[in-house]
């Protein structure tokens, strides 16, 4: 019998109307919009910010999440 593997799902970045939306399967991560001319504004884990090109705007996304992953609760026990 063949073992079964579970695969770990990848987060994916979905374009929609003036920007683009991280998703890890139904779940919004983060979201990067357009903000006037050439500038996007993004948002992620409780973190936002802006950057002047699509691929920076996105690295910042990705960056947050990964942060947000490890970042330990404040309160916990």
């Amino acid at each position: 019998m063949k073992p079964t593997s579970k695969k770990k799902t990848k987060p994916t970045w979905e374009r929609g109307y003036q920007g683009h939306v991280y998703w890890l399967g139904k779940t919004k991560l983060g979201k990067v919009t357009l903000s006037g001319k050439n500038h996007y504004a993004w948002q992620a884990a409780g973190r936002g910010g802006r950057a002047e090109d699509l691929e920076a705007a996105k690295k910042a996304v990705e960056l947050a999440i990964a942060m947000a992953d490890k970042q330990l609760d404040l309160f916990s026990e």
